[in-house]
């Protein structure tokens, strides 16, 4: 088909196309263009194409360079006809999308090469917009010849040897008469949940230039249309050619967890699921079967699955929905099964392991783009799963510097990077489950949740559910552990085929998360309301002492709420009922029970927030000003017998929680012992 040809009929599909109700769709969207948007783009959809000419639709795939330069022609001669009788130069991009195939990175090989080929991934790494001059206009400088050369953003710079007219070799590129277009070019790459296990992502570059810059980030989902391109590698003597896609066209996919085909008789399915009277216990059978027991956790594990609502104000401020959550426990309960299981079973999920994870993996790291030489944005697995779960195993074995990293991924739900000059902020609304090992190995029943964790009181107030699994010897639970154990090992299938088939259950997630948003009811406020109330009310306030116990704060209160909505949204509820509520409050008095109780048995939130109970804080204050007091009795600061038997008076405890007391002051650096057995304050 020659090209004259080719622009005729391009011309004849945009006058005369029309949709169902008879509008003229293309002539439509150029009128839109030359009013409302800044855009030079014309998005033409392909299998309109195809319904008005079969051939050149087909053309179009196997020849897009000519093709899509005629149909730009063509876009020419209509904008100069009636209707619209543009009279400005007005130039217009045509774009094409919903190609009838769409690949995978790892499916693109030799024979897609010059091809229009539909691809679908996730962008990792961006890079900063730069000019690529697309006309280069030459001026020999002997006799001020002009030559003019069209450059392809994927070769070198074509360059005239020397001047067409005198021969001289004396020739430099005109910038003002040259014709620049802006140029970005990204990584795509395969999705992670589109490989299976094991399987390395692949990877392809590709170009965006003039009005599709800008238009995607590091971690967005994302359909990209255009001609794959191959480069010879640099590097290389060898024949072998590096791929780069020249995109044409690039849509963002929906960043809900939506990527699971869910047919009409799926939909009907769940629906049914959903009526069962026993589907909340159902589902949380259904998680991890092979595993006995942890019912409480898995119920967790199930409400931070479904989600709560993301809610954002009037003004901007955005409420997180998503619940994060920490396991803790002794070695062999369980937890990494758990976990790899939720990896599979959540529709968008990433699992890692603290130890071998940085900072920059993460979150986003700074690498040197190979195809411009610039500095670039490459997204990192919190970023990856926005929209869904990351899992984060050996969590306690993390270095400082990297875990801190989290801390604004789990409560402001984005990742802000300042690295090699580049300032971004990116998405990472992701549910957080980790697990997390003793500092000692084994829990220690006696001593508090953060003295026995590596992990900063900051951090662990920001998870909405902690569970501590431990390992506790008693006849008849070891007796029905072990029946388990064995039957599993036997192959008996009744043991570990759950409640709710697998696949429906992913499907059930997916459903529920994307179409479910529950609005809480009254009767739940108000039962919300009484308990965080009760408990409040429930503190015994002594004047003599500094810090009162707080046994419940409005971090709880919020952890309330998201949880009764994810809750509700396990049954396909539109309203967050009074049972939801219930069942949301019955979770978190079992967790501050076990994990925020302080010395006399009371609930102490400061346990999480702060690291020690007020109780515990109080004593040290009081021991604080006693060696202060004490400072002037001995010449190098106060005697330690003189700070002991002070400190047991003031009711501050035994010798040996003295001694202790002060143990921890040294260690946190607010005492110092200028020589053996005196102290001073620093």
């Amino acid at each position: 088909m020659d090209r004259e040809e080719m622009i005729s009929r391009f011309a004849k599909f945009l006058r005369e196309y029309v949709d169902d109700e008879g509008n003229e769709v293309y002539i439509n969207r150029l009128k839109d263009l030359l009013t409302v948007t800044p855009k030079r783009s014309l998005a033409i959809d392909w299998a309109h194409l195809n319904s008005f000419d079969p051939e050149l639709a087909e053309e179009l795939l196997n020849n897009p360079e000519e093709a899509i330069a005629s149909c730009e022609d063509a876009i020419q001669i209509i904008l100069r006809e009636p209707p619209l009788l543009v009279e400005r130069d007005f130039k217009v991009h045509a774009r094409f999308y919903n190609l009838p195939n769409t690949l995978l990175v790892k499916e693109l090989g030799s024979e897609h090469i010059n091809r229009l080929i539909q691809v679908e991934g996730i962008i990792t790494r961006v890079s900063e917009v730069k000019p690529f001059v697309e006309k280069a206009v030459f001026v020999c400088k002997d006799c001020g010849n002009e030559m003019t050369r069209l450059q392809r953003p994927y070769e070198n710079l074509v360059k005239p040897t020397k001047c067409d007219a005198c021969g001289s070799r004396n020739i430099e590129l005109d910038v003002e008469k040259s014709r620049f277009i802006n140029f970005q070019s990204f990584r795509l790459q395969d999705r992670p949940e589109s490989l299976k296990g094991g399987q390395m992502p692949r990877f392809v570059d590709a170009i965006l230039l003039d009005d599709l810059v800008d238009t995607a980030l590091p971690g967005d989902r994302v359909l990209v249309t255009g001609i794959l391109r191959v480069i010879l590698e640099k590097r290389e003597k060898m024949p072998i050619f590096k791929k780069v896609l020249e995109v044409n066209h690039i849509e963002q996919l929906s960043k809900e967890i939506e990527e699971l085909e869910i047919s009409p008789e799926d939909e009907q399915k769940i629906r049914e699921l959903a009526k069962r009277k026993d589907i909340v216990d159902a589902i949380v059978d259904s998680i991890a079967p092979a595993i006995w027991g942890h019912r409480i956790v898995k119920k967790g594990i199930a409400l931070a699955l479904f989600g709560g609502v993301q809610r954002v104000l009037p003004d901007g401020t955005k409420l997180r929905g998503e619940s994060h959550v920490l396991l803790v426990g002794d070695p062999g309960v369980a937890k990494s099964q758990l976990l790899r299981y939720v990896a599979n079973l959540a529709p968008r999920a990433i699992y890692t392991s603290g130890k071998s994870s940085s900072a920059a993996g993460l979150t986003a790291a700074a690498v040197r783009d190979e195809f411009t030489g610039s500095w670039v944005l490459e997204a990192g697995v919190l970023v990856l799963a926005d929209g869904g779960i990351a899992l984060i195993d050996e969590f306690d074995k993390m270095s400082d510097r990297d875990r801190s990293a989290i801390h604004e991924a789990l409560e402001q739900q984005s990742v802000s990077i300042s690295k090699a000059g580049i300032t971004a902020t990116l998405n990472a609304r992701t549910t957080v489950i980790a697990a997390a090992n003793p500092k000692f190995g084994r829990f220690n029943r006696h001593k508090s949740l953060p003295e026995q964790l590596d992990l900063p009181p900051t951090l662990l107030s920001r998870f909405d559910l902690i569970f501590l699994l431990l390992d506790e010897p008693d006849e008849k639970i070891d007796a029905s552990i072990a029946e388990h154990i064995l039957r599993v090992r036997r192959g008996e299938a009744e043991v570990v085929t759950p409640k709710i088939p697998y696949d429906l259950l992913k499907k059930y997630i997916a459903y529920a998360r994307k179409n479910v948003h529950p609005v809480l009811s009254r009767e739940a406020m108000e039962e919300i309301k009484r308990y965080y109330v009760k408990m409040r009310k429930g503190l015994k306030r002594s004047d003599d002492e500094g810090v009162q116990p707080i046994p419940i704060t409005a971090r709880q209160l919020e952890a309330l709420i998201r949880l009764s909505e994810a809750h509700a949204r396990m049954r396909l509820s539109e309203t967050v009922t009074r049972e939801d509520a219930r069942a949301a409050i019955e979770l978190i008095e079992a967790m501050m029970r076990t994990i925020a109780v302080d010395e006399e048995g009371n609930i102490d939130v400061s346990i999480l927030e702060v690291g020690k109970s007020s109780k515990k804080l109080n004593k040290i204050e009081k021991l604080v000003d006693i060696i202060k007091n004490l400072e002037s009795e001995g010449d190098y600061g106060a005697p330690a017998e003189k700070v002991i038997e002070a400190a047991k008076q003031a009711g501050v405890g035994s010798k040996r929680e003295v001694e202790k007391l002060i143990e921890e002051l040294k260690a946190d650096g607010r005492i110092y012992e200028p020589r053996a057995g005196f102290y001073r304050v620093l």
